[in-house]
C-alpha cells in the first residue's frame, strides 16, 4: 500500500474550471498595453507567475535592456491584475469535473490537500472565497483535518515570488503541514510548469490532467507520472495506489 499523505493540486484548470478566462485576461490586458502576445506563446506558459508572463513577453518583445522595460511589465501587470479579479469577482466560479468528488475521497482517506497555483494571493483569495474553500482556513492559509483543504500556497508567500516550475510551492505545503518526505506526495496540474514543479520537488508520482489549459497531446511532450482525462479518473489511479 502506497504511504500517501498530501496531495497538491493546481488550482486554474485543474481544480478551478478554466474555459481560456485566463487566457483572455492576458490578452486583454495586452491589448490595452500595445504588448504584442500569441495564443501558443500564452498558454506555454500558463501556470507560471503571472507576472513573469509579461516580463518574458516584453523582453521578447523589445528586449529587457530598454530603460521602458520594466515600466511595460508593471503597466501590463497592473492591467491583468485589475481584468481578472473583475473577472473572478464577476462571473460564474466553479470546480471542475470531479473536484469536489475527489475532496471528498482524499478526506476519507485522512490525505490533506494543497492548493498551489501561479496567482497571486489577492486572485487566489477572491477564488477561494468565491468558492467557499477558504472556510478553515488561518491566516497562514493553513486549515485543520476539517477544512475542505488544508493548505493554499501562492508565489506571494515565496521568495522573490519563485513560483512553478521551482518546487517551493510544494516545499512550502509539505512544511506547513508537517510532511518530512517527498515520496508521500502527489502532485497534479494541468500545465508543462504544474509537472516540472512535482518532478523538481521530488514527489512520489507528478500527474497531469487534459481538460484544463493543454491537451493530452501538448502535456505528454514533457516529463510526467502518467496523465488523466479529469480528476474522476486521477481518483481512480489513486485509488488503485491504496489497494
Amino acid at each position: 500500500m502506497s504511504n500517501i499523505k498530501l496531495v497538491v493540486c493546481d488550482m486554474a484548470g485543474t481544480t478551478v474550471r478554466d474555459d481560456r478566462e485566463v487566457e483572455y485576461c492576458f490578452f486583454k490586458a495586452a491589448e490595452q498595453t500595445d504588448l504584442t502576445a500569441s495564443s501558443d506563446r500564452v498558454v506555454a506558459m500558463m501556470g507560471l507567475p503571472k507576472k513573469r508572463v509579461f516580463q518574458t513577453l516584453w523582453q521578447e518583445q523589445i528586449g529587457c535592456d530598454r530603460p521602458d522595460y520594466q515600466t511595460k511589465v508593471e503597466t501590463s501587470f497592473a492591467a491583468f491584475k485589475d481584468i481578472l479579479e473583475t473577472h473572478y469577482r464577476t462571473q460564474p466560479v466553479a470546480p471542475t469535473e470531479g473536484c469536489l468528488d475527489l475532496f471528498t475521497w482524499l478526506k476519507s482517506q485522512g490525505i490533506k490537500i494543497a492548493l498551489t497555483t501561479g496567482f497571486y494571493r489577492e486572485a487566489t483569495n477572491i477564488i477561494l472565497e468565491r468558492l467557499g474553500w477558504n472556510q478553515g482556513l488561518n491566516s497562514d492559509y493553513i486549515g485543520s483535518d476539517s477544512s475542505l483543504i488544508q493548505a493554499s500556497v501562492t508565489p506571494s508567500e515565496i521568495f522573490n515570488n519563485e513560483g512553478r516550475p521551482a518546487p517551493y510551492m510544494i516545499q512550502k505545503a509539505m512544511y506547513q503541514l508537517g510532511i518530512i518526505d517527498s515520496k508521500t506526495v502527489i502532485a497534479i496540474g494541468d500545465t508543462p510548469s504544474d509537472l516540472a514543479a512535482g518532478i523538481n520537488a521530488n514527489c512520489l508520482y507528478s500527474f497531469g490532467v487534459t481538460n484544463g489549459t493543454h491537451t493530452r497531446e501538448q502535456l505528454a511532450a514533457y516529463p510526467n507520472d502518467g496523465l488523466f482525462a479529469s480528476l474522476s479518473e486521477f481518483q481512480t489511479k489513486l485509488a488503485s495506489l491504496l489497494d
